[in-house]
């Protein structure tokens, strides 16, 4: 499990005001896409919980997408720049970074990485100034051989490398990347977002689902790594032993046509077929997550898991793949569930468990909840990558976590 020790309590951060000139930090945030997915929320998160008396932020994204939709209407400064051709999405990023008074550029996903570091040496080469660059790791998959080649090459071009977890920490190391400094920084999430928002009868009655109903729901992208089979695999076997049961699947991605014909060929009963819902991209996902008995994240691959941050702050037990960072999220028997990957079996089995001793459950929901509130807070996160943005403007390196999330400045306090 997570092993930070904070001496502050979880509360919302007091503005720290402008620069001493007035003046205030410039960020850009680089999205490699603008679709929906555990990056682009982090980037969300981030943009609407920042010190906005100390930064001027502003998202670019790679491409159009729900993300980009969504931070319009929340009313954040956002543009897209669609090449895809890197050099030419490159020489845009550079005039908008120079237009724009660019001090931080902050990247993420590969594409932005790549683009991000040709759009800074092309800055410097323009203005004699290079933007603080830093890049956040969100994936666990490691790239092929070509992609591993280029990031040996442009690393040495990055400020700062984010991971969201001890095991990306160590993919980046083992990609030959730790040339650079890294920092390991764990997402957080708005607590106050999930947070007993509404209560299960009164989510249950907004969404559609029985009182009597026992809901499983899985929130995540419909992509390939997400293990979405294994979970249809595993439903028959839930669903004969508790015939009430309803699954929910919430997400979007490339993979929903293959998985809802999955689902038609595997729940070959009409009744068990009827217990299984695609909901697609959903914005409500706290009264979703309320409505719950237990969530369900089948991963194969998984660098840390926002959604299960997101189902331990709405207090609801959860079960998850041993892989990636989900183990530093998730201790087995204390705080969630944790089962091998592509076992259907032994998913079906810790959901008929918590189905089953709903006590267990509640158990498990709170003090996954208490874990989150303690260190997964996303004024922590914030703490953390403001620090890093600081160094721009000659911040304290010591307030900086390194790659074991430990702050010089706490060894000192």
């Amino acid at each position: 499990m997570i092993h930070n020790s904070h001496s502050e309590p979880c509360t919302a951060r007091k503005p720290i005001g402008p620069l001493p000139d007035g003046s205030r930090i410039h960020v850009v945030q680089l999205l490699a896409t603008g679709t929906n997915g555990g990056a682009q929320e982090s980037v969300v998160n981030t943009v609407l919980r920042m010190d906005l008396s100390r930064h001027d932020v502003r998202v670019i994204s790679l491409s159009h997408g729900s993300t980009i939709k969504r931070l319009e209407r929340l009313g954040v400064a956002t543009e897209v720049i669609e090449d895809e051709e890197d050099s030419r999405a490159a020489a845009a990023l550079a005039d908008r970074l120079i237009a724009l008074k660019t001090q931080v550029v902050h990247a993420h996903m590969f594409r932005a990485e790549v683009v991000a570091v040709l759009a800074a040496d092309l800055v410097e080469a323009r203005t004699g100034k290079r933007p603080l660059l830093i890049s956040t790791v969100h994936s666990s998959r490691f790239r092929s051989a070509e992609d591993r080649e280029l990031l040996e090459k442009i690393t040495p071009r990055i400020d700062h490398l984010i991971a969201v977890s001890d095991a990306i920490v160590r993919k980046i190391v083992a990609e030959s990347r730790d040339s650079t400094s890294i920092s390991r920084i764990y997402n957080g999430v708005d607590l106050e977002r999930f947070d007993k928002v509404i209560s299960r009868e009164a989510a249950r009655k907004e969404i559609g689902v029985p009182d009597t109903a026992l809901l499983a729901v899985s929130v995540g992208r419909l992509e390939p790594e997400k293990g979405h089979p294994t979970l249809i695999e595993a439903w028959p076997l839930v669903h004969h032993n508790f015939p009430e049961a309803q699954l929910l699947i919430v997400g979007e991605g490339s993979e929903r046509d293959r998985l809802e014909g999955l689902a038609a060929a595997h729940l070959r009963s009409e009744i068990c077929c009827e217990s299984v819902a695609f909901l697609g991209r959903r914005d409500d996902i706290p009264t979703i997550l309320a409505a719950a008995d237990v969530v369900v994240m089948p991963s194969y691959r998984e660098a840390q898991g926002i959604a299960i941050i997101e189902a331990l702050a709405a207090e609801r037990p959860v079960v998850a793949s041993n892989v990636g960072g989900i183990p530093e999220m998730i201790t087995d028997g204390e705080n969630g569930i944790l089962v091998p990957s592509h076992d259907p079996a032994a998913l079906a089995s810790a959901i008929d468990l918590i189905f089953k001793k709903p006590e267990i459950g509640a158990q498990l929901a709170a003090t996954g909840h208490a874990l989150v509130h303690a260190e997964l807070c996303i004024d922590y996160m914030l703490r953390d990558i403001e620090a890093i943005y600081a160094l721009a403007v000659g911040g304290n390196p010591a307030l900086v976590p390194d790659r074991n999330g430990v702050r010089a400045s706490d060894a000192t306090n």
